[in-house]
Parts: C-alpha cells; structure tokens; sequence
C-alpha cells in the first residue's frame, strides 16, 4: 500500500515526501475536528465512582 501511494505521487522524493506530509496532516485534522468528537458523542460520558 505505501509503495503505491508513493509511486502515485509526482516529483523527485523531496517533492513526494512534502506532499505526504501535507496529506498525512490534512488526515489527522479531519480526525481530530470530525471524526474524533463525532465517535465520542456516540459512545457518552462514563459514569466513573472512583474513590467512593
């Protein structure tokens, strides 16, 4: 899988390796803004009785 994604880039190595960088970024983002709050709304807050 990553030796196609790289042969699917265009450019020498450097140019490949920014733009997967950029890529990889733009995946996490999407994670931490849509998908993260959108999973913990569906699973709830735990009820935690720790020390009682």
């Amino acid at each position: 899988m990553y030796g196609a994604l790289w042969r699917l880039l265009p450019g020498p190595w450097w140019v490949r390796l920014l733009l997967l960088l950029i890529l990889v970024a733009i995946v996490l983002f999407a994670l931490i803004t849509w998908v993260f709050p959108w999973v913990d709304s569906l699973v709830g807050p735990q009820e935690g009785t720790v020390g009682t």
